[in-house]
């Protein structure tokens, strides 16, 4: 769930009026009882249109028991203020018991510095829902239960029972926990198919808004597949049901009364319900819930690549007719898709007889893929087809061994020597020894380093920096300047308007493939 800032949140009462006009008519009290009004007719209640449903009492009755509050409490400490140090005085003095027992009352004793004391603990509130009554499984969100030290679980009927965390999955901010079944009866529900929910279809959400308790709004599903940048494999339903703070980790239901939603986040510039709300599908929430239920955690496919989309800069500059696919930007050593053949610069149109539309279906399709089947793969090489197979490995056991790292950047200073490559902004110089002492460049790294990034230029629009290590320029190592001038001269001369560079971030590992507009240089004075 977002974080947004504080506001508040009241309940005011509507004060009745009544005008002297509606006095002397009679509309309220006994109005002139000489001249009595005849009383209106009652409308006729309104039909819904087509397909809609008349109410949803029916619906949400049934459902309510199954939906759960979930309250968490973390303990946090903080440090103890900085005491004076205890003054010296002559050996018997008074003053000496005198200053001792004031520092032990503020907590300080002799010296009085460090230490950390315990503070009131904090709680959140969320929702869930029980999804094996049997065995007391309750489904919520990940970040409902974060760093929690207690959690419980408060039921319809303001039962509270202790739950203990199965496991949890910051990838997708779910978590499951665990009440004794034998404590009070539960109800549960199931999950539906949330593929096939449509843009417009009607669903119903229910949860703990505020600390409410269980509450039922309505709405449709205002759009599907959105990437909210929350993890690596968004892929939420939006609604525009009234969601608000509480309701995180609570279920969105079709009108068969399956769960086809875990309502996860809203879009607010208040932090009240603006109409935009996102939950996690139940079709990618399921075999997470289900690997967390059998094994304490999750079990992903793993391939070993980084990749990044296929824009329209890139595929014009790669000689490719459209931006499906992931671009392959480079291969973990001895990883699946290292031992498969798969090469930096690959583009990857299928895999495991999946089309790839966009570079982000491919994390999805392989984090759902068994560990250890062998898959069929299609990739884009020199604008030729391949067909390769690759043994899927785990991502879990990949992050254990330190296989998946995220680089840090790390800034530098320039040195004065520079070369500007033509019509990208870029001031590269080649690296010795001192560069790499000054942007701490790894021995194994070769390349050219970027020095200056021109204010405004396209590089300096597309995120680089100077400390950047370009590897490639069009697909050609370079290992010097001269080699990267080389290559931009080529373009030049057949009138390409763009070149792609493979650059490591900060060299450290940090690949990505980087298209650049190029603009004709300006005439050198002879």
């Amino acid at each position: 769930m977002k974080r947004f800032s504080s506001f508040l949140f009241s309940l005011c009462a509507a004060s009745l009026v009544l005008s002297p006009l509606q006095a002397k008519a009679g509309l309220f009290g006994d109005g002139d009882k000489t001249q009595p009004q005849a009383a209106p007719s009652a409308p006729a209640p309104a039909s819904p249109p087509a397909g809609a449903p008349r109410s949803f009492a029916d619906l949400s009755e049934k459902l309510l028991p199954a939906v759960v509050n979930i309250s968490s409490t973390s303990k946090v400490t903080q440090p103890l203020p900085e005491m004076p140090e205890m003054p010296e005085f002559p050996e018997g003095s008074p003053f000496n018991d005198f200053f001792k027992d004031f520092m032990d009352r503020q907590g300080g004793g002799m010296g009085g510095n460090g230490g950390e004391t315990e503070a009131l603990p904090t709680t959140s509130l969320g929702s869930g829902f029980v999804i094996d009554a049997e065995k007391g499984i309750v489904v919520t969100n990940n970040h409902v239960v974060k760093d929690a030290d207690e959690v419980r679980v408060i039921l319809q009927d303001d039962t509270t029972l202790d739950a203990k965390i199965v496991g949890k999955d910051d990838k997708t901010d779910l978590a499951v926990l665990q009440v004794d079944p034998k404590k009070h009866k539960l109800i549960s529900v199931s999950f539906g198919n949330s593929d096939e929910m449509r843009v417009g279809d009607w669903i119903v959400a229910i949860g703990n808004p505020f600390g409410l308790g269980g509450t039922v709004t309505a709405g449709i599903i205002s759009a599907r597949k959105r990437d909210i940048n929350a993890g690596p494999y968004d892929d939420f339903l939006q609604t525009d049901a009234s969601i608000n703070r509480g309701n995180s980790g609570g279920p969105m239901f079709n009108l068969n009364g399956e769960v086809i939603g875990i309502n996860t986040a809203i879009f607010s510039p208040t932090g009240a319900s603006v109409g935009i709300g996102f939950a996690v599908p139940s079709n990618l929430a399921k075999p997470v819930v289900d690997q967390i239920v059998e094994f304490g955690r999750t079990r992903r496919g793993w391939m070993g690549v980084k990749i990044q989309t296929v824009t329209d800069e890139i595929a014009e500059s790669m000689g490719l007719k459209g931006t499906q696919g992931a671009l392959v930007a480079s291969v973990t050593p001895d990883g699946p898709a290292e031992k498969a053949g798969i090469k930096s610069g690959d583009v990857i149109t299928s895999f495991n007889g999946q089309s790839l539309n966009a570079m982000r279906q491919l994390p999805r399709i392989v984090a759902e893929t068994p560990i250890g089947q062998k898959v069929p793969v299609e990739i884009l090489r020199d604008g030729k087809t391949l067909s390769l197979s690759i043994a899927v490995g785990e991502l879990e056991k990949a992050e254990d061994e330190g296989l998946v790292e995220t680089a840090d950047a790390q800034d530098g200073k320039a040195p004065s020597k520079m070369t500007e490559l033509d019509g990208t902004g870029l001031f590269l110089s080649d690296l010795t020894s001192v560069l790499r002492e000054t942007f701490d460049v790894p021995d194994d790294v070769q390349g050219v380093v970027v020095t200056k990034v021109g204010a405004g230029s396209d590089a300096a629009l597309k995120g680089m920096t100077p400390g950047d290590i370009i590897l490639e320029v069009n697909q050609q190592p370079v290992a010097s300047t001269a080699d990267a001038q080389k290559q931009i001269e080529a373009l030049m001369k057949d009138d390409k308007t763009a070149v792609l560079l493979l650059v490591d971030h900060q060299g450290r590992g940090d690949v990505r493939f980087v298209p650049l507009k190029l603009s004709q240089p300006k005439a050198k004075k002879k």
